[in-house]
């Protein structure tokens, strides 16, 4: 077991929620359109269109990130935001790329849930948010936000 002081727990405490408003700000207002129906495509232009936003997306928490650090001095060391930084944009690109997740829900036996509220075959349905894939993506981040708001406080 790892011994966290107050210090730890407290940077923690501050980064986690930190992580959690910048990732849904970054997802729903920094993310272009252009990037957010182009980043699960296939080849170069669905790569470089979720490279965009996880790019801005990074921008986006780490600014929040380190505005904290700052304005409270919180003792978060170089690594440790570094570290932080980059399993939350590794990870989020991950799982944008789309089919990676579907590949992994399918995987563990959440496809059915995965594919919830998806357009169907050959009708005429309207996408929305609230589909299986969206929740489970979602999921992903905070999941991994989590971890990243760990390894800022403990590196």
């Amino acid at each position: 077991m790892i011994a966290a002081g107050t210090e730890t727990a407290l940077t923690f405490a501050v980064t986690l929620p930190s992580l959690l408003v910048a990732h849904h700000v970054a997802d729903h207002w920094v993310q272009t359109s252009h990037q957010a129906g182009t980043k699960g495509l296939p080849g170069r232009s669905g790569r470089s269109a979720c490279a965009a936003h996880v790019a801005g997306y990074t921008a986006v928490t780490a600014g929040l990130v380190g505005l904290l650090w700052t304005l409270f001095g919180l003792p978060v060391t170089p690594a440790g935001f570094v570290t932080g930084q980059l399993v939350s944009a590794l990870t989020h690109y991950w799982a944008d790329r789309r089919w990676t997740l579907h590949r992994l829900a399918t995987a563990v036996g959440r496809g059915g849930f995965y594919a919830l509220g998806s357009p169907r075959e050959g009708k005429d349905d309207n996408p929305s948010l609230g589909t299986g894939a969206y929740v489970l993506d979602q999921s992903w981040h905070w999941l991994w936000l989590f971890v990243a708001a760990l390894l800022t406080a403990f590196v």
